[in-house]
């Protein structure tokens, strides 16, 4: 166990990747560079957004001789000032941040240490020495719209049931999770302008016992597909669609695997290739900050799973819907309502 301080009582800090074992904070090809790795709400193990940007991070610095190190706490949110203005203190030349509600805190720390090379994900923030990374989730999440709409009307199988109803369950109510929500309800209206969603919030990244509580009442209810973004939370509203023999459709990393033929497919976001390609360009010094780096559907940086487990229940003219709309949003005929530079519209209200 290594702390950045021995007086940040109450933070917990993993051990170094990329390091040989003794190694210090000396990089895998010795370079002396060091970066770190801020991990978001939920923490690692969340099987989603936080274990997928650690195994990129991982990965490239150990590839790049960077000494990589990621970094959680307890209270990520009220804690990652200090963390922040700790590792930028301690020689650290990147500190990559995972946290969304770190953007106004690490503008203000970035012009304290000019030095030192800053990146944050999932918000834009200006900086000479700041690298923002968005991802357009709401583009993955609307072929996830159009899959879930067009399967809750499929009774014959015997997951669906007779209702028009898909749900969604948010880790917290704000506009980067409202930015998953949105996008996922303009797909499901663009082929079934019927549907009705159930939407609910489990104010919490890391609990998986209330989503499974929550989503399985909103089975009960009558809605059959659920898309959860939740973190952690999001183990337990995958288990009870199994429970209850239902759909969940899982987020940021390919999670069909956790519950086979329960996960009808996720709604990828890859973190670990945006900190791969982060923590590569800061290796070959050629990281200069002052930039917006965007991944979408054109760029990979979003999309659906395999659907490994499910492809097979799916109608063949569904899957080809969802293939078109991909096509259309890569090709730009569709462009898919950004809530986090658009507000909110009329109908999502």
């Amino acid at each position: 166990m290594w702390t950045i301080a021995a007086a940040m009582s109450g933070l917990l800090l993993l051990s170094a990747c990329g390091v040989a074992p003794g190694g210090g904070d000396n990089g895998a090809a010795g370079s002396g560079k060091k970066a770190a790795l801020v991990v978001a709400q939920g923490g690692l193990g969340d099987e989603a957004y936080n274990d997928l940007a650690y195994q990129g991070f991982k990965d490239s610095a150990a590839e790049n001789g960077v000494a990589g190190r990621p970094i959680e706490s307890r209270d990520i949110v009220a804690e990652g000032e200090q963390l922040v203005r700790t590792a930028a203190g301690a020689d650290y030349g990147l500190i990559a941040d995972l946290e969304f509600s770190h953007a106004e805190m690490l503008g203000k720390v970035a012009k304290d240490f000019p030095e030192v090379q800053f990146a944050i994900v999932n918000v834009a923030v200006e900086g000479p020495n700041v690298t923002s990374i968005v991802f357009k989730e709401h583009e993955g999440s609307y072929l996830a719209g159009v899959l879930a709409a067009l399967e809750t009307k499929d009774t014959s199988n015997s997951k669906i049931n007779d209702a028009n109803r898909i749900g969604f369950i948010g880790g917290t109510k704000s506009t980067g999770i409202d930015k998953f929500l949105v996008g996922y309800m303009e797909g499901a209206r663009s082929v079934n302008p019927q549907v009705e969603f159930d939407i609910k919030y489990a104010d919490s990244f890391g609990d998986a016992a209330k989503g499974q509580q929550i989503a399985k009442q909103m089975y009960a209810d009558g809605t059959d597909i659920i898309y959860t973004v939740a973190g952690g939370t999001g183990a337990g509203v995958i288990q009870a669609a199994k429970d209850t023999n239902h759909y969940a459709i899982g987020v940021d990393t390919d999670q069909d695997d956790i519950a086979q033929g329960f996960v009808l497919t996720s709604v990828i976001k890859r973190s670990d290739l945006a900190m791969s390609n982060l923590v590569r360009d800061f290796g070959k010094g050629e990281l200069r900050g002052g930039s917006t780096v965007s991944y979408g559907l054109k760029e990979d940086g979003v999309g659906l799973s395999e659907m490994k487990h499910t492809k097979q229940d799916v109608p063949a003219d569904v899957l080809a819907k969802v293939e078109a709309a991909k096509a259309d949003i890569i090709s730009g005929k569709v462009k898919v309502w950004d809530v986090t530079e658009q507000g909110y519209p009329s109908w999502a209200k």
